[in-house]
């Protein structure tokens, strides 16, 4: 009777620390989008050592995504809304609040698949040794901070990903 009710405890600490990483990365990504002008790409000339040939392919892409990324984040702000009006008041989950929270994660989850999409094109602008490390850490960013929750979450079960 311990190892299963162990085993369901585990699941909503796993899915709840996976869904908070989510929410948050979801946030801050959609801030990003809101708050970053297109001159706010000096960043990327600087760290990348971008010529401004460079940086006009990457400047059109960026300027190309905005529109997609501040929908995507309108979207999930409208069903992170919907999951906060069906969460409201409930001493328990209900099947509508699930059904929201499955719906919020398929969001979550297309606007990195958008976002990991986005910096492809963009590393292809970029002289092929800067492309690979720009790409390299904006998955890190993009994907990482799901990783280190569920590595978190796993030390905290007793054991890690990969290991039985």
């Amino acid at each position: 009777m311990k190892r299963p009710l162990l085993s369901i405890i585990v699941a909503v600490l796993a899915g709840t620390a996976l869904f908070g990483s989510s929410y948050f990365m979801g946030r801050r990504v959609c801030e990003m989008c809101v708050t970053r002008s297109t001159d706010n790409l000096d960043w990327l000339r600087q760290e990348f050592h971008l010529n401004d040939a460079d940086m006009a392919r990457v400047r059109e892409l960026h300027n190309g995504y905005m529109p997609k990324c501040a929908e995507m984040c309108a979207q999930i702000a409208a069903k992170k809304q919907e999951l906060d009006d069906a969460l409201a008041g409930a001493t328990n989950i209900s099947p509508i609040a699930k059904q929201k929270l499955t719906e919020l994660a398929v969001l979550r989850s297309q606007c990195q698949a958008q976002m990991l999409e986005h910096f492809i094109r963009v590393s292809q602008a970029m002289p092929p040794e800067q492309g690979r490390r720009y790409l390299s850490e904006m998955e890190r960013l993009t994907i990482g901070s799901h990783e280190q929750t569920e590595q978190t979450m796993s030390a905290h079960a007793g054991h890690v990903h990969g290991e039985h």
